[in-house]
Formats: structure tokens, sequence, C-alpha cells
């Protein structure tokens, strides 16, 4: 099969691969779409713990071709979303419930080959069955719509917060839209493409501005998230949570990223600053939101690419161009 292939830092091609078979509890899939996600970008770089070469691409959904003995409840012909998550289930983390801090953490397309392929295979309990009115191209999104409900698990957002979020991409608006359905009173976004910006503004967000300093917000935010990964965002970000307010940083940085707190602040203000890490128990929810119709995948999913031109993909992707860029085998 042909596949998309990181093979050392800085290097992608696409290169023939031989096809995956399912172990008994597996499942194989033909790729309907496979989206791109910063993660990949630092797997690019040789981040992310991934071991090269690899296969990435660890959002994806297709239709089911082949199943392990063991598999039930599953049949070939079924339209499935893929969790990428492979936890160990033995470690401490996996016993008290925090498998997404598995100290064996994997996950398909970071350390084990992806859905960036034509064919890709998956545990079978990873996989959710999509309802017939959902297109199985559009599904990919749910993997990254996952992330952002373990965002608000993370929040536990009160109502009518006033929400700020930095980038306007597709985690950005995942989280705006997110905030609304969470009772927040206004979510205002901060991005400096003004194409997102726009597209921010068409989903119906309070405000949208190149800068912080443009949005009227005297006394700070209740929640601020960063969606951006980006050193001087996340620095801009800190400084804007109000008091008792929560930071959340949610975008990926670059290893070598840092920003400076104040501590005093921190305490005198009661702030708090937390992460979020991946997918925890939230991808049959994630997916029953997607099915509900929480996003409009037409507005979300600004390129559908041939698997050929990932590398491309890639380049825009790292070119902020665009909201969800995916690859159709």
């Amino acid at each position: 099969m042909k596949a998309a292939v990181i093979s050392s830092v800085g290097q992608v091609g696409i290169e023939t691969v031989d096809d995956p078979a399912p172990g008994p509890s597996d499942v194989v899939v033909r790729v309907a779409a496979c989206g791109l996600c910063g993660t990949d970008l630092h797997i690019l770089q040789g981040e992310f713990a991934p071991t090269l070469p690899i296969v990435p691409g660890h959002e994806f959904a297709g239709e089911i071709v082949a199943v392990g003995g063991r598999v039930e409840g599953l049949a070939v012909g079924d339209q499935v979303a893929v969790d990428p998550s492979l936890y160990c289930h033995e470690c401490h983390y996996c016993r008290i419930g925090r498998s997404n801090l598995c100290e064996r953490w994997a996950a398909i397309g970071v350390t084990v080959p992806g859905g960036a392929a034509e064919y890709a295979a998956a545990p079978a309990a990873n996989c959710v069955k999509l309802p017939e009115h959902v297109r199985t191209q559009d599904a990919a999104l749910i993997e990254p719509l996952s992330c952002a409900v373990r965002g608000y698990d993370i929040l536990r957002s009160q109502l009518a917060s006033h929400v700020l979020i930095y980038g306007s991409g597709t985690m950005g608006l995942m989280m705006m839209e997110l905030a609304k359905r969470t009772g927040a009173a206004t979510v205002d976004m901060v991005d400096i493409n003004e194409e997102r910006l726009a597209t921010a503004r068409s989903l119906g967000c309070s405000a949208a501005a190149t800068g912080a300093d443009e949005i009227e917000r005297p006394r700070g935010w209740d929640v601020v998230i960063d969606a951006t990964g980006n050193a001087d965002a996340i620095q801009d970000a800190l400084g804007r949570v109000g008091k008792g307010g929560t930071y959340l940083q949610f975008g990926v940085a670059d290893y070598a990223a840092r920003a400076v707190i104040e501590p005093y602040r921190i305490y005198n203000q009661e702030i708090t600053i937390t992460g979020s890490m991946a997918v925890l128990h939230s991808y049959e929810r994630a997916a029953e939101l997607f099915a509900g119709g929480v996003l409009d995948p037409d507005v979300f999913i600004s390129d559908r690419l041939p698997l050929v031109d990932y590398a491309a993909a890639l380049e825009r992707f790292r070119a902020g161009k665009g909201r969800k860029i995916q690859v159709t085998p």
C-alpha cells in the first residue's frame, strides 16, 4: 500500500509499505480521510517521542476491511472513527484512571503506523461505529474534538464565564464552540491571521482581534486558553487571566518554548495554570457531539488533498493556511 512516511527529522515522502494485518483483537481500516495536526509537525521535528521512521496520522476514519478472530460487535463494511490512544493499562497512571499520562504512552500515528496511508490497523476497542448520517471523511474531526472535550473536562467551566482563546485555527474554533455550549457569557478570539478571525466571527464569537488589547475586558478573563503553542502568544495569554481565573495550555508547544510566570500574582490572585494532554475518556462523547451536529464539517475542513500530496499538505498547515487540512488516499 501507499503511505506517507516520516523517515528522519525533516524528511517525509510517499512510500510503498506492507499492508497491515489485524491481530486477534484488531481491525484493519481502509482510510477515508486523515487530518493533519500540530503534533505531526512536532513528529517531523523529531519531538513528541517518535521513533523514526513512522507513518503519521492520528486523526482518521474509514471502512473496516478485515477483523481479527476475537473481534465482536464490528464487521467488515462498518464505517468507524478511530481513537488513536494506546495505553499499557498497567502503570501507576493507568491504574488511577489517568491513562493519557501513561508511563508507556503510545498512539497510532505517533509511535505505531497511522492513518496517513491507504490502510491502518487499530484495536477494535478503539473504534467507534458511525451513524449513517455522518460522512466518514468528516469523522476524522472526531479525534481533535475529543481533545477539546478533554480540555473542557480539565476546565470544569462555570456558567457565564468570560473566555479568551488564542488561535482561531481548528482547535481554537473547536474550543470556541464548546465554550458556547458550556455556558460562557462571552468567547473572544485572538489571532494574527485575519482569514481565521473571519471564520471565528462567522461562527459567532463575541469579539475577534489580532491582539487582546483591542478587546475591552478591564478585569481580565475568567478562562484563557492557548490553542497556538506559540511562546509569544502563551506569554501574552498568561497576563490576561483575571483574578481567580484559569489558564489552560491546550496548544502543543515546541520543547524549547519558555514563558515567564509571576509567582506572587498567581498566589495573590488565586490563578490556576493547568494543561490538557490529548484524549481521556472523551472520544465516545466527542463522537456523540459530532453526530449531533456540534461542528459544521464544511466550515472546519478547508482542504482535502490526495495522500500523494502529504508533504505539500504539511507545508500548507505549517504556513497557517486554511483550517483543518485532510489527506485522502
